[in-house]
Parts: structure tokens; C-alpha cells; sequence
């Protein structure tokens, strides 16, 4: 991956990094100013439900405690309490009494708690109500939840209860309203908010009776845990209830127990849970605004960032380039590689360093040419001399004999004249053969490429040195070949066969007193290796060092050009060579020439 894509990725994942944390902040600091908001608002709308339900309370029990003080209370006291009273005539006067003062329920009680007249229940006359007759003070009690039973079923009714007396008679005079839907609108929730109240009726929930401010309830069912929840811990609750997949039908919904202890009958007891819900439509068109607003402002970010990347890489990257350019110039030999400076920041440094370090290599690869080329010729004249004096001194002594012979003993001369003939003749062929070398050395050919079986190679060279190893008086050598199966691959076979025929004799020259000759090939990715290993005196680090230079030699004998020969032939097949040796360990030649 190159830098300028590093760089726009970086820069990316630095945006959205930074705009994800934004709007994720953004987002939680939403939604706990909506909570609160939310919870500000349920709180305002119980308090005014309350204050509404406190409200209607006294207008209850203002207008019973106005019918319980009226004339016609007193003398309905007076009456009934009088001597073998006719209470069927009073059946209906509760009714007239409720529509006078528009309330929902009325009936007229006696002191012990029977039902002389009923408003909403007239075949009830005759009933007794007894919990009117256990409490005492009701003049200065208040309004109070109470289950109704009527025709239809039982309904939640705010009831107030007065005591209409005359003397010493007493009556009771029970009247309320309903706790129903008119009652939940004259609560006016604000936008986005409704009030569902739940009257708790029955031993289980009954979907009948919920009533909302905004009308039916749809989907009940959904409330039915929330509500049980409340029933049996006779505390607040609240959960999400999500009415349908569309995230924006959510509502926050708060429960909240109603319970009456005023009458005897109705004491700690669950009459009704006021449900109030919340819409988190608002919040959730807050967050999407906020999320369609950080995706936006992302893919922004990273436009802007990837022109910004973009630019800067191109000025950073087009130099780099041509740094990478000269540097590979540099690499392929070409010393007068230079870098263009166009600018004074840290790539224009870095450029003039590259121009200033290649201006110096050429000059230190001059200088160095220039002494190898000295040394070479040092080290090539030390070895001619060293090589040319060994069969020059024979000669000058045979020649030296023959002028004695000449002038002391004529009668002698042709016998030493055939003798020395023959000494000046072997010397001559000796100087010959290291002429041969030395030519042969600077004039090795470039190999003559062709398809080779490498093991085919191994084995022809081997044929070669078979006089070398079955040589009489030598010391025993072991012979062992490993040839592993192997492709054929582009090479020379007679360079090859030269190459391992100079290490083969090597590694004998290594084993004066005999010992074990190893010769193995083998595949190793996509090179052949062929391995001469020998059970020989080995070699010290620094003979190692200097093994493969021209006109080195450990031997007493030889030109020291063997080995240098073998790198060459190596080196044109685009192959390697190494060697891995100790002293007194034996030494390991090894070759990796490449398949294809």
C-alpha cells in the first residue's frame, strides 16, 4: 500500500473518528436533555392530574356537602328517621337530586348504611352499604376513589360522602363523577403526550378498561406488563413501549399507582394506574437529523480530507519518487544518477543529501577501481614472478651446466647437452601450462546456454575425476552420491562440469589421509543446490574470506585460480555460491542455481 493511500485512510478514520465521537456525544447529551425534558413533562402532567383530581374532589364534595345541608335533605332526614317511615316514595328522589347538581352518582343512605334512593342504581333500594356506618367524620373527609357497581359493570367513581341532619336525625347523602375520558381531556396534556388511565376492576387486566385522553387505546396488550408490574409492586414504573417498527411510534410511558384509603372498603387497595406517555418521535427525529448531519458532515470531512491527503502526498510522494528513481539508477550502476531540487524543505534536504552522497560514491568507486586495478596488477605481477621464478631456476641451472660442460669438459658435452635438452624441455612445458592458465582465466567465454539435467552434470564430472580418486598409493576416499529428483534447468554443461570438477578435486587435495567425499543435489524453492562436502582439515575464517580470490591458494602447488574460476561460472549462471567450514571439521561447498 503506498503512502498516499495510507495517508487519505488515515485521515479518513481521523474524520469519522472524530465526527463519530461528535455525534455520538451530540447524541447522548440529546437524549439526556429529552429524558429530563421527558420526565419534567410526566411530572408536570401527574402534578396536574393530581391537582385536577384534588380540584374535582372538593367540586364533589362541595356540591354533595350543598345537597346534605339543603331543605329538602334535612326534612328527607326528618322523615326517614321518623316512626314507621315510607321509604318507597324516596325511590326516585336521588335522581332528581343528581341532575339538579350534575352529578354522575347520588344515593340517599341511612344512618346504618341502607340505600333509600339510587341515582345510577335505583333496583338497589334496600341495599346497605356498611362501610357508610363504620366511619365517622365524613363532613370532614374529602372525595375519594371508589369502585362503582352499576348495571353495565363496575367504573371507577370520585365519590365525597356529607351527613344531612335535622335535630337529632341523620342521613347520608354519597354522591360523585366518573373517572373517564372527559374527565382525562379536561387534563389538557401538552403536544406529544396523553394521559391512559387503567381502572383496576378486575383480578386480571381487562383491555375494556383502558381509556385515553386521545381516544382508544390501540394494541393493549402492550400495556399488560407494565401495568401487572405496577399491580404488584404498588409502585411507579416506566418503559419504552415501541408501537410499531417504525422507531418514531416509541413512547415513554410512566405508571402511576391510584389508591384510596377514605373508605373502609377501598382501603389499600389498587382502584386505577394513570398511565402518562411521551412521544420520542422529537428524539428520534433529533437523533436521525443528528446522524444524517454527521454522515453528512462526514463524507464532507472525508472529501475534503482526501483532497487534503491527496495534495500533500503529491507534493511529498512526486519527490520521493524521483529519490526512488535515482536510488534505483544508483543501484544499477549508473553513478551519475542525480535528484532534482525544487524546493528548501525537508524533501529538498533529503534530495540534495542523495545528489551529494551519489556524487561521493562515484568518486570513492573511482578511487576504488582505481586501487583494485593496482592491487590486482600487484597481486597478478607477485603471482606471474612466484609462478615463472619456480621453472626459471632450473633453467638458468641447466644452462649454467652446459657452459661449464662446454669449457671443461668437451668430451662430455653431448651427454650433458641431451640431458640438460631434456630438463629445458619439461621446465618450458612447465611455463607453458601456467601460461595457459593465466590466459585461460582472463579469457573465460560466457556460458553457451542450454536445457541440462544437473544430475547428469554431477555425474559426467565425477567420471572425470575417477583417476584422481582410484589413483594407486591414495589414501581411500569414500564416494557418496545423493541425487534428489530435479527439473532441468537453462545452463553450460561444460562450464558446470569444469566447476565441479575443480571443487571435487578441492575437496581430495583436502583429504591427504583419505576420508569421505559427499556430492548431493536437492531442490530449495526455486533453485537447485548442488553440495561438495569433504571430512578435511577445514578452513579458518580467513582463509574463507579470501577463498574465491583470484590468485589465492592454500595449497603449495597451483595457481589459486580454481575457485575463482568456479565463482565466475556460478556468477553467469545468475547462481550463488557460499562455503561452510571449521577447522579440522571438513569443509561444505554449496551452489544455488535458479530453475528458472
Amino acid at each position: 500500500m503506498t503512502f498516499r493511500y495510507k495517508l487519505l485512510i488515515a485521515s479518513a478514520a481521523t474524520v469519522m473518528l472524530v465526527i463519530g465521537l461528535v455525534a455520538l456525544t451530540v447524541t447522548r447529551t440529546a437524549r439526556d436533555a429529552f429524558e429530563r425534558l421527558d420526565n419534567q413533562r410526566s411530572d408536570a402532567l401527574v402534578a396536574q392530574f393530581r391537582r385536577e383530581f384534588a380540584k374535582r374532589g372538593d367540586d364533589v364534595a362541595r356540591r354533595v356537602a350543598a345537597i346534605a345541608s339543603s331543605d329538602a335533605a334535612q326534612r328527607l332526614a326528618i322523615e326517614l328517621n321518623g316512626p314507621q317511615p315510607d321509604t318507597a316514595q324516596y325511590v326516585n328522589a336521588a335522581q332528581d337530586l343528581a341532575a339538579a347538581n350534575s352529578l354522575d352518582f347520588l344515593e340517599i343512605l341511612l344512618s346504618d348504611g341502607t340505600i333509600v334512593s339510587s341515582a345510577q342504581w335505583p333496583a338497589r333500594f334496600g341495599y346497605k352499604e356498611e362501610w357508610i356506618s363504620e366511619t365517622t367524620g365524613w363532613n370532614a373527609r374529602g372525595a375519594f376513589l371508589k369502585r362503582e357497581e352499576l348495571p353495565v359493570g363496575p367504573v371507577l367513581a370520585l365519590i365525597a360522602v356529607r351527613a344531612a341532619a335535622a335535630a337529632d336525625k341523620r342521613i347520608y347523602i354519597a354522591g360523585g363523577e366518573k373517572l373517564d375520558r372527559n374527565f382525562l381531556e379536561s387534563l389538557a396534556p401538552p403536544a406529544g403526550m396523553r394521559a391512559i388511565l387503567y381502572r383496576n376492576l378486575e383480578p386480571g387486566f381487562s383491555p375494556q378498561f383502558l381509556v385515553s385522553s386521545s381516544g382508544p387505546v390501540t394494541q393493549p396488550e402492550k400495556l399488560e406488563p407494565l401495568i401487572d408490574r405496577v399491580r404488584q409492586q404498588r409502585s411507579e414504573s416506566k418503559v419504552i413501549v415501541q408501537w410499531s417498527p417504525n422507531a418514531a411510534s416509541a413512547e415513554v410511558v410512566h405508571a402511576i399507582p391510584l389508591t384510596s384509603s377514605q373508605a373502609p372498603g377501598a382501603r389499600q387497595q389498587l382502584l386505577g394506574v394513570l398511565l402518562v406517555a411521551s412521544s420520542r418521535r422529537e428524539l428520534v427525529d433529533l437523533e436521525d437529523f443528528i446522524r444524517r448531519l454527521g454522515f453528512g458532515a462526514g463524507a464532507a470531512g472525508v472529501l475534503f480530507g482526501a483532497i487534503l491527503s491527496w495534495w500533500a502526498t503529491a507534493r511529498i510522494t512526486r519527490p520521493v519518487r524521483k529519490l526512488a528513481v535515482g536510488a534505483r539508477r544508483v543501484a544499477a550502476g549508473d553513478w551519475t544518477a542525480r535528484v532534482e531540487v525544487a524546493s528548501r524543505d525537508e524533501i529538498g534536504e533529503l534530495a540534495r543529501a542523495f545528489n551529494e552522497m551519489t556524487r561521493q560514491l562515484a568518486d570513492q568507486r573511482d578511487r576504488l577501481v582505481q586501487a583494485e586495478r593496482v592491487a590486482a596488477w600487484r597481486e597478478l605481477a607477485r603471482r606471474l614472478a612466484h609462478e615463472l621464478k619456480n621453472p626459471l631456476f632450473p633453467l638458468q641451472i641447466t644452462v649454467e651446466n652446459l657452459q661449464r660442460a662446454r669449457e671443461r669438459a668437451p668430451a662430455q658435452f653431448d651427454e650433458v647437452f641431451r640431458e640438460s635438452t631434456r630438463t629445458l624441455l619439461a621446465e618450458l612445458e612447465n611455463l607453458k601450462v601456467i601460461i595457459g592458465r593465466f590466459s585461460d582465466f582472463s579469457k573465460m567465454p560466457p556460458p553457451q546456454l542450454e536445457t541440462v539435467n544437473v544430475n547428469d552434470v554431477v555425474r559426467d564430472a565425477l567420471k572425470l575425476c575417477e583417476p584422481q580418486l582410484t589413483q594407486p598409493g591414495r589414501p581411500p576416499v569414500e564416494l557418496r552420491i545423493e541425487c534428489a529428483k530435479l527439473p532441468p534447468i537453462q545452463a553450460d554443461p561444460e562450464q558446470l562440469r569444469r566447476a565441479l570438477r575443480n571443487l571435487v578435486l578441492n575437496a581430495l587435495d583436502a583429504m591427504p589421509a583419505g576420508g569421505v567425499l559427499t556430492v548431493r543435489t536437492s531442490r530449495s524453492g526455486d533453485a537447485i543446490v548442488l553440495e561438495i562436502s569433504d571430512t578435511g582439515q577445514g578452513l579458518t575464517p580467513e582463509e574463507r574470506e579470501r577463498l574465491f580470490t583470484p590468485y589465492y591458494t592454500t595449497k603449495q602447488h597451483g595457481t589459486g585460480l580454481g575457485l575463482a574460476i568456479v565463482q565466475a561460472v556460478v556468477s553467469d549462471h545468475r547462481g550463488k555460491i557460499s562455503v561452510e567450514s571449521e577447522p579440522k571439521c571438513g569443509s561444505s561447498f554449496r551452489i544455488q542455481l535458479p530453475v528458472v
